[in-house]
């Protein structure tokens, strides 16, 4: 017969029966301590830290960050330049994070070819992700302010942004997933007069944004540019489920080479850990990557 392990006479077998208990009961995997769990970083088509440069640390297209004095980048500075942003450590969520002024007259991006993984004739999900520092209604200039800007042509055609809004105090916190102009809006309507129900946006009021704590957003689309109006995604901020627009046509129609990722557009306040992954994360792992805002861990380990 065999020897049972559960005798209490064998108090070997119990301290490692205790050792297994809370090894499989250990809460949270992937955190911080751990870096980006591996279903995670498997799924990384970009990963910009700033820890070393203004560059991607990731990439699967071009890793490099552009300047161009006008948006719509008939200027590009091949060489970065951009007087009203600084890496910086004071203050950064880990290592060293991007700090903007009011004061700058640039526009930066990242090109989306192959870093964002856009399909133009089939079903396209991801996400994106990142972190920010700042106090809206004493930091931000007056304007709108869009930290984070995807299109090829214009923040309402094909086009995906955050933004915080003008007139608004406090200040309204946005996601807009704009489909070609002319599939969301064929009556060219005025944008703006609007009605929060009827824009292609998640409208948050009172986010929860401070100077003393980092924010963390993430976007996460899926079923776009099939031809039907199953189009969704989804707005996180904390990890929490801010809003979703779903049965839509999100026909997205672009030139890759020529749509880019816009970062901190009239923006004033630090970010950090800008990620991009290839599919739609989970309300789970929406989770998982709020927990980094609490500390100094390395997402990455570029």
């Amino acid at each position: 017969m065999k020897t049972c392990c559960l005798r209490p006479w064998n108090p070997r077998c119990w301290i490692l029966l205790i050792g297994a208990v809370l090894v499989i009961g250990s809460p949270h995997p992937g955190t911080a301590e751990e870096g980006l769990p591996k279903s995670l970083s498997n799924s990384l088509s970009f990963a910009a830290t700033f820890d070393r440069d203004f560059n991607a640390d990731f990439s699967k297209g071009d890793g490099r960050l552009y300047s161009s004095k006008t948006i719509d980048r008939k200027q590009i500075d091949q060489s970065l330049t951009a007087p009203g942003v600084a890496r910086v450590r004071l203050g950064a969520r880990s290592g060293e994070a991007l700090k903007f002024t009011k004061s700058d007259p640039r526009f930066l991006f990242f090109k989306a070819n192959k870093n964002l993984n856009y399909q133009s004739d089939r079903a396209w999900s991801g996400s994106v992700s990142y972190f920010m520092k700042l106090d809206p209604e004493k930091d931000l200039p007056d304007n709108f302010v869009d930290p984070l800007q995807i299109t090829e042509k214009a923040w309402n055609d094909a086009a995906f942004w955050n933004d915080f809004t003008k007139d608004d105090r406090p200040r309204k916190f946005r996601l807009g997933v704009l489909a070609d102009l002319k599939v969301w809006n064929p009556g060219n309507k005025d944008f703006d007069k609007m009605p929060d129900s009827e824009k292609p946006a998640v409208v948050v009021l009172n986010p929860p944004f401070r100077s003393d704590r980092w924010t963390h957003i993430l976007i996460t689309f899926e079923d776009f540019n099939t031809g039907q109006t199953n189009g969704n995604c989804s707005l996180y901020i904390d990890g929490q489920l801010q809003g979703k627009l779903t049965g839509r046509n999100q026909k997205f129609s672009w030139d890759p080479d020529k749509a880019v990722i816009f970062l901190g557009i009239n923006y004033a306040g630090l970010m950090d850990d800008l990620m991009i992954f290839d599919r739609t994360l989970t309300s789970d792992e929406a989770a998982i990557l709020a927990r980094f805002r609490h500390d100094n861990q390395p997402m990455i380990h570029p």
